[in-house]
């Protein structure tokens, strides 16, 4: 009746049903469009061998059938269609996928992303490198609850990008899997089709250098630390065998495991040299393969089981439910890697593939490492890790053979009892897994934290004593660069406040900031210490490059390097470009997050904390001449440049304490901790620049010390001069009085009373 009676308010309504209708389709479209556009940065050999095209995207979220001439070898999707790809920069990270009917991932191209570690530091080639660790791999057994999803391989600097992407694809995957979209791959029963036979492409040769090689999944590595192993033993319930470490810390290496085929004449000659691959080749008959097996860490893929019975039960090649293990007349010795920047590794092996094994390297295989610890009694533990290869599609060449008639495939993809389920249900976010996995670094860094935060509260007691205060100040910088900064790469960056900033615009989520615990940890200790002391505590104790800065100008100051004061005027000019440069990079990261990233490289922090100086030589030199500068000037870097100290300094204004402590004379007359202060935070006038501070709290010391401080000084000298010219009576000590008796004709007599020295 209401819309009767008002007809303007029934055409609102229809209008908009219209535009919602319009705007739903939009979206649907949208999506079906960016998977087409990304498809065309893709070839289809590359996702499938042999594939030669790609058939329309079809479905919602679309996916896109991949052909070999008329056969429909598999699909392509985007992974960002499907599921959750956000990275470290907060955008999401594309990636298209190939993968077969029966679920197993044929192919992986990285397509599109805004990961500034990536852009700029951590060469992609390791980051593919990594994600490739997928290929090869069953996630329909994943769908089905039957297996564990996999694990990419971990690249020190660029956790959070690889996992992200790892955890993306196979969660999309599995999603995929669980809606039967793949179950539609179907051929008429009969038709005629080309059989086609796969081979090692011999005409291909020449040499390509290891970074290359691991980056083109020309070779595959599988890397665990022992608390890995540990973990994975107590998760099998083998918690005598997780008991036992091979080696402690727990973050020590376990295993760096390589594996390539060698008989592949660009890996052969590229890892064996020339001369070695050569007489390999002389060894092999046709068709024989042979794979290289390297490694290094705690724990030895060849054992000593060749020694006893000639042969390797660590290891196991598989290949179509089939396994074979290596003999000593197998194996050669290779006491090292001809490829360029190849790692020097403890165990090197190249193993001819038994004759009387079908292998075929042209096809999907694995190496299986089987980590082995004592047990309960006398019994062995034993846990499987299997490390899939895929022979990369350039090093393939496909023959034509006959026409055959082709059976209808049928998918062997598991189904599950609830046909619409997706991957997100029952299944623990990526970022759970993470925090579960880094248990150690974690209570290490909150114990740290909390160090910290006793040092704050009890300061007083501290600078009382300075020899002390000096070396919990030192080795908490020391703990702070080696540990928290180059080994656990928990270096914070005015990138995160970007990421931050942006995400509040474009949409927030927890679960990316999560993904990162060490971070997430420290800047939650950071938000809180602001309101407490302002930036001082990251600056001055929680920052791996400040704590380098000032270590290095302490081995300075010991080697008589002559320090340089700037005078006040010009020092009150300069600190404010670390102002100008954080205000530029913010503005321009809401233009452009892509260029924000790329000019934040003023922050040396990348090249010196997280690739260690292991970068090209422009980036080291801009770092090695701040560091350098820092010899003569302390904290150089610090005071003038550092955009992050600034985007934390405008916040740490509402500081609701204020705990550094001041005399009257501070100033006026006194400029002792005016001159002292490290980096010039304290005005001639005698106040404190809080947003200048890095509470390093050598000014506290100053306060307390009657040998250096005037006041305290003064107070001494009244002290003592009151003491050497007052008597105890006029200080007000009380004294006691004992009787002395002696005795006159036998009796005894009261004689007089006797001063005790002794005080009341």
């Amino acid at each position: 009746m209401l819309l009767k009676s008002r007809p303007w308010l029934q055409t609102c309504l229809q209008a908009l049903l219209v535009l919602a209708a319009i705007w739903f389709s939009a979206v649907a479209c949208s999506a079906a469009d960016q998977l087409a556009t990304y498809i065309q940065k893709v070839e289809p050999s590359e996702l499938f061998q042999g594939a030669d095209s790609f058939g329309p995207p079809q479905g919602e979220p679309p996916i896109a059938p991949v052909f070999r001439g008329s056969e429909v070898l598999g699909y392509a999707y985007l992974n960002s269609d499907f599921t959750a790809s956000a990275g470290y920069s907060g955008k999401p990270i594309h990636i298209v996928v190939g993968i077969a009917a029966n679920g197993v991932i044929r192919g992986i191209k990285l397509v599109d992303h805004k990961e500034p570690i990536v852009l700029i530091g951590i060469p992609q080639a390791r980051v593919v490198a990594a994600l490739n660790s997928i290929i090869g791999k069953d996630l329909g057994r994943v769908a089905a609850g039957l297996d564990r999803p996999p694990q990419v391989d971990i690249v020190s600097g660029a956790t959070v990008t690889v996992l992200v992407m790892g955890d993306s694809v196979v969660r999309s995957a599995v999603k995929l899997i669980r809606a039967h979209r793949l179950d539609s791959q179907q051929q008429t029963a009969g038709a005629s089709v080309a059989t086609e036979v796969k081979r090692v492409d011999e005409a291909k040769v020449g040499t390509q250098d290891w970074e290359t090689l691991l980056g083109d999944g020309s070779i595959r590595s599988l890397r665990l630390t022992v608390g890995e192993v540990s973990e994975a033993f107590r998760t099998s319930s083998q918690d005598a065998a997780a008991a036992r470490p091979e080696a402690t810390p727990e973050t020590e290496r376990f295993i760096d495991l390589y594996v390539a085929p060698v008989s592949v004449p660009i890996i052969g000659r590229s890892l064996l040299g020339d001369t070695l691959y050569e007489r390999l080749r002389k060894q092999l008959q046709p068709d024989q393969a042979a794979i290289l097996v390297a490694g290094d860490g705690a724990y030895s893929f060849k054992g000593s089981g060749y020694v006893r019975g000639g042969i390797f039960d660590r290891i196991e090649l598989l290949q179509d439910g089939q396994g074979v293990r290596f003999h000593d007349h197998d194996h050669t010795r290779i006491p090292a890697l001809a490829a360029a920047g190849a790692p020097r590794l403890r165990e090197i092996a190249l193993f001819a593939v038994p004759k009387d094994f079908t292998f075929d390297v042209t096809e999907p295989w694995e190496l299986q490492l089987l980590v082995q610890r004592a047990g309960e009694g006398t019994q062995k533990a034993v846990l499987p890790y299997n490390l899939g290869y895929s022979l990369p599609t350039p090093y393939v060449k496909v023959e034509k053979a006959s026409q055959t008639p082709a059976a209808a495939p049928v998918s062997t993809a598991p189904r599950v009892p609830q046909p619409e389920a997706t991957v997100d249900e029952g299944e623990a976010p990526l970022w759970i897994a993470i925090w579960q996995g880094s248990r150690v670094k974690i209570a290490i860094t909150i114990g740290a934290l909390l160090t910290l935060t006793a040092i704050f509260f009890f300061q007083d007691w501290l600078v009382r004593r300075p020899k002390l205060f000096a070396y919990v100040r030192n080795g908490y910088l020391l703990f702070t660069l080696v540990w928290l900064g180059w080994f656990a790469n928990a270096q914070l960056s005015v990138v995160n406040v970007f990421t931050f900033a942006n995400a509040l615009v474009t949409g927030f989520n927890w679960q990316f900031f999560l993904a990162g615990p060490l971070i997430f940890l420290l800047w939650a200790a950071v938000a809180a210490a602001l309101l407490f002391w302002g930036r001082g505590p990251f600056c001055g104790w929680l920052c791996p490059f400040g704590a380098l800065q000032e270590l290095t100008s302490n081995v300075a100051k010991k080697l008589k390097v002559p320090q340089v004061k700037l005078p006040w005027g010009l020092h009150e000019r300069l600190w404010p470009l670390k102002y100008i440069i954080f205000l530029g990079l913010f503005g321009l990261s809401f233009y452009s997050m892509a260029l924000a990233e790329t000019l934040s490289e003023v922050e040396p922090f990348k090249t010196a904390i997280i690739l260690k100086f292991a970068r090209q030589w422009p980036f080291v030199l801009f770092a090695v001449t701040l560091l350098v500068a820092g010899l003569f000037i302390e904290r150089f870097y610090c005071r003038y440049l550092c955009p992050l100290g600034a985007a934390l300094a405008i916040p740490g204004r509402i500081r609701m304490f204020e705990w550094l402590k001041r005399w009257p004379e501070c100033g006026s007359p006194c400029q002792r901790c005016a001159k002292e202060c490290p980096v010039q935070a304290i005005h001639p006038e005698g106040q404190i620049n809080v947003n200048e501070c890095i509470y390093c709290m050598h000014c506290q010391e100053l306060y307390q010390d009657d040998h250096r401080c005037p006041h305290m000084i003064q107070v001494r000298l009244k002290r003592e001069k009151f003491m050497a010219l007052s008597t105890p009576e006029s200080r007000g000590e009380v004294t006691t009085k004992k009787k002395v008796e002696v005795t006159y004709k036998g009796s005894p007599i009261k004689k007089a009373d006797s001063a005790s020295d002794q005080p009341a």
